[in-house]
């Protein structure tokens, strides 16, 4: 009996080997495409986006003069520079649709999306006329913009656009009040953002409405939560509005992320030697107590049966979707277990214990996986029920009697 123990042991300890050598080449080739992957999907779809609030922009031409040396004569020269001063938005009143639509590349799921923007605003010419340019920083320089608008007091104007802004120019008489609208749809990754500058800036009558198609949403750290948020069919209704804000803090939405089946297939191989401990203690204490004779090669098979799962499911979630992948795997495992045991041990061991002890320790222990925060909790309630089982199957049982002259 003990001899027997020990190669079982070294059998867990051998199939564990490779549960853990699965893992790493897992992990290894997950990481080894994140960046290039991620750089792909960036190109195509777009970056990241923070909106940063517009402006609107005067010069002011100054005389000053300035004393020069030529030919080795100095002489005093009258020159003029233009000093440009900013305005920030008096009211602002956003629209913000965001709706996640995300993309698998290889074994990871990226958090895509596609945002409608809308603004509009009010800028205040309090001294005499002057030429303003209305500003609109662009969210990302690796993004695609369409149907770009702008409306001044109504009218539609044809916005000049650079590597990170675009612009309009309207003359405004003193003490006018502009309105400016500006929209466009894009499309970016991981978040959007809508900042009022890198630093402290004062911010006046704004109110910025979000809406979503997830109800997962997220809100960074150092960002403003919404005053108000309102449950709409298939997502949220978020809203932020100040009077007078002074704050160095941007509004911001994380989009959510989807089950990542490499990571997940990695965790899963990383803990599968605690499903087959529970699995090989069970089996070892019901053919005890029924006198079941069961070679360590039998539990090598058995062993191998587990890993096909792991295995398996490694490679299958590179072309299919995670849960059809986990099905598969569970399906072939299953049988591989119970069609092997109906001829080692007998039909009625094989369909009842062996088979639920499986669907138990390997299938819903490694489903507990895909769901964040309860893994643990998982592992510890089927380890106390199994103790709970065990301690009922075997408290009338004298184990001397039982291995003696074993």
């Amino acid at each position: 009996m003990v001899k027997r123990l020990i190669a079982v042991a070294f059998i867990f300890g051998c199939v564990s080997a490779a549960w853990m050598i699965l893992g790493g080449t897992i992990t290894a080739r997950t990481g080894s495409t994140t960046d290039r992957l991620r750089g792909h999907v960036q190109s195509i779809w777009g970056a990241p986006h923070t909106q940063v609030s517009p402006s609107a922009e005067y010069s002011v031409p100054v005389s000053y003069v300035e004393t020069v040396t030529e030919n080795g004569i100095q002489k005093v020269v009258a020159k003029t520079r233009q000093n440009v001063y900013s305005i920030r938005p008096f009211s602002s009143e956003v629209a913000v649709d965001l709706q996640s639509e995300q993309r698998q590349k290889g074994l990871l799921w990226y958090s895509t999306y596609k945002v409608s923007f809308r603004g509009d605003y009010v800028f205040q010419n309090t001294d005499e006329k002057r030429t303003l340019r209305f500003l609109l920083p662009l969210p990302a320089a690796q993004a695609i913009y369409d149907d770009l608008q702008f409306i001044v007091d109504g009218q539609p104007m044809t916005p000049v656009t650079e590597v990170t802004t675009a612009q309009v120019s309207l003359d405004a008489a003193p003490g006018q009040s502009v309105r400016v609208q500006i929209a466009y749809r894009s499309q970016g990754l991981d978040s959007w953002k809508y900042s009022f500058g890198q630093e402290v800036n004062p911010v006046q009558n704004f109110h910025l409405r979000m809406t979503t198609n997830f109800k997962e949403i997220d809100f960074p750290d150092n960002t403003l939560a919404p005053a108000s948020k309102r449950e709409i069919p298939g997502g949220w209704q978020l809203d932020w509005e100040y009077k007078n804000l002074l704050s160095g803090y941007s509004i911001a939405m994380t989009l959510p992320e989807k089950l990542q089946p490499g990571p997940l297939a990695s965790e899963i191989s990383f803990f599968a030697p605690v499903s087959l401990f529970f699995f090989f203690f069970l089996i070892f204490i019901v053919t005890t107590l029924r006198n079941i004779d069961l070679h360590p090669m039998n539990y090598f098979f058995l062993g191998a049966a587990f890993f096909a799962f792991h295995l398996l499911l490694a490679y299958l979630v590179d072309h299919l979707d995670i849960h059809v992948s986990f099905a598969i795997a569970s399906v072939v495992s299953v049988l591989l277990v119970i069609t092997y045991l109906r001829l080692a041990v007998g039909t009625q061991f094989a369909f009842r214990e062996a088979a639920l002890a499986q669907i138990i320790y390997l299938v819903l222990f490694s489903y507990a996986f895909f769901f964040k925060g309860l893994t643990g909790l998982a592992i510890t309630i089927g380890a106390i029920l199994t103790l709970f089982a065990v301690m009922q199957m075997t408290g009338r049982i004298r184990w001397s009697e039982k291995f003696a002259g074993r």
